[in-house]
């Protein structure tokens, strides 16, 4: 008995060995996991979650123009209206490649973002909540403009409060 316990336990040791050998060769998938909610009194997001952050303007070699971006926002203030502006203003919001830049304009609901807040969704809009697009439109590039041109900017929506009744 003791012959057939020494036999069984290099043939475990062996079966161990092996499938430890397998552990050491396993797969992986990282899962990172990110849930943004607004709050119900007050949020502008854009429909697509995946917008602004790989976007890119094609270049039209027949027009020598490249092509827009439009996304369109939910929209909602319960408190009052909706004003919107670049961080740094229209030249903050340019394409740039080291040394030119393609001026990009920016409109919101049909109004030209600057860097002063401005209205974008007035107060009866705003308070069951609404969509407006952003639209992005780049000035045409010169002959001599070519390369790789990019632009990181931010755009601020705030939440206006309404007016007190007089």
């Amino acid at each position: 008995m003791f012959k057939k316990i020494a036999v069984a336990a290099p043939l475990v040791a062996v079966a161990l060995g092996s499938s430890m050998a397998f552990a050491a060769d396993d797969a992986r998938t990282a899962i990172n996991i990110t849930a943004n909610i607004p709050t119900k009194q007050f949020h502008a997001q854009p429909r697509n979650p995946d917008f602004g952050k790989d976007e890119v303007m094609s270049y039209n070699p027949v027009s020598g123009e490249l092509t827009g971006l439009r996304a369109t926002f939910d929209v909602k203030n319960t408190e009052g209206s909706v004003h919107a502006y670049i961080e740094g203003g229209p030249t903050a919001a340019s394409l740039y490649n080291g040394s030119d830049s393609i001026a990009l304009t920016n409109t919101f609901n049909g109004i030209v973002l600057t860097a002063t807040p401005q209205e974008v969704v007035d107060d009866p809009q705003s308070t069951p909540g609404t969509q407006a697009d952003l639209v992005v439109t780049p000035a045409k590039p010169l002959d001599t403009q070519n390369g790789l041109y990019t632009a990181s900017y931010t755009v601020i929506f705030d939440a206006v409060p309404r007016a007190p009744a007089p």
